[in-house]
């Protein structure tokens, strides 16, 4: 898979399996282990798809290991009932043994994402070239799109990049915020009442059918562009989401860094704009926008391929890698 960043663990699961797992949050000292209390996962443990929640870094407690448990997580959330039973529990299962998925497999509709919403990645998608959506540099208003639900895939998941004849395969990494209940004309300063949990997506792209079909739904919709994961981490348990750092390694070389707080548009403003127009349902997964360093930013750009592999990070939540197949 080659090598992976620095900051990671990643650990084998077997000598003979050919998928990895991850060790969340590398550079973590035990003062804030109270932050890993509480990740919803979904996983597959002995060619059985389950869901629960781990315990500190490395212990998973079952939640849920039924013919349905793929949407256990996404049902749990659609209750609108809280973390309820899925609370407490002995850890059953070593993080190590698992394969993880995407938290929620199947969402239930597609993922809406936001495009340009830090200042300087708005700055050097707009020098590209590769920028059909508009003349303007630092958008006036949140520039809103969708990502298929089929475009999904876990941690360590191959991203297929022969998807793309083009060579202009992307990464973007993103926090995601998780609709906790249905919203509709949500004031900002309501908003974290209807926030169940963030969870990071790398928002992968094709930037030649992004640019040759002037918007961006195609470009970024193929499948396996949409890795997700590794958990999603609850509202109480990560109560400041923009005190974190967000950043994207390639093959150890750090390409993105930037603070949650630097967002052009905020959360609650994102919350705003949504629910001013439609309904978002409980479930529902907005992604938040990617800073600069994206591969098409360098000169030439930094596209991915074959054999590399790109992780990101946002230590609260844990590592995101995928290699790149």
């Amino acid at each position: 898979m080659g090598p992976c960043p620095t900051s990671l663990q990643i650990t084998p699961v077997k000598p003979d399996v050919h998928y990895w797992s991850f060790v969340f949050c590398p550079k973590v000292d035990n003062s804030t282990l109270e932050s890993f209390v509480m990740k919803l996962i979904t996983f597959r443990h002995n060619g059985q798809v389950k869901a629960g929640t781990l315990i500190d870094e490395d212990k998973i407690t079952v939640k849920d290991d039924g013919p349905n448990a793929a949407n256990a997580v996404r049902q749990l959330i659609e209750a609108e009932q809280g973390i309820g039973t899925w609370e407490g529990g002995r850890p059953s299962i070593d993080l190590m043994d698992v394969e993880l998925l995407a938290p929620i497999p199947e969402p239930r509709r597609n993922i809406f994402c936001v495009g340009k919403n830090y200042y300087a990645h708005a700055k050097e998608f707009n020098d590209s070239g590769f920028d059909s959506s508009t003349n303007e540099e630092i958008p006036s208003a949140p520039v809103i799109f969708t990502k298929a639900t089929t475009a999904v895939i876990g941690p360590n998941a191959p991203i297929i990049s022969s998807i793309d004849p083009t060579n202009s395969v992307d990464y973007e990494c993103e926090l995601c915020f998780v609709v906790s209940k249905r919203a509709h004309k949500i004031s900002k300063i309501d908003t974290f009442e209807y926030i169940f949990g963030y969870t990071i997506l790398n928002d992968v792209t094709s930037r030649y059918l992004q640019q040759k079909h002037n918007q961006w739904f195609l470009g970024k919709s193929l499948d396996n562009f949409a890795p997700m994961g590794p958990s999603i981490v609850t509202i109480d348990e990560l109560v400041d989401v923009t005190n974190e750092t967000i950043s994207t390694t390639v093959n150890g070389e750090e390409r993105q860094k930037a603070k949650i707080a630097d967002l052009i548009f905020d959360i609650p403003t994102l919350m705003e704009t949504l629910t001013s127009t439609m309904t978002l349902l409980p479930g529902d997964i907005i992604a938040t926008g990617t800073p600069a360093g994206v591969g098409l930013g360098f000169d030439p750009p930094k596209f991915l391929k074959s054999g590399d592999v790109v992780s990101v990070n946002i230590d609260a939540i844990g590592c995101l890698t995928n290699p790149i197949a």
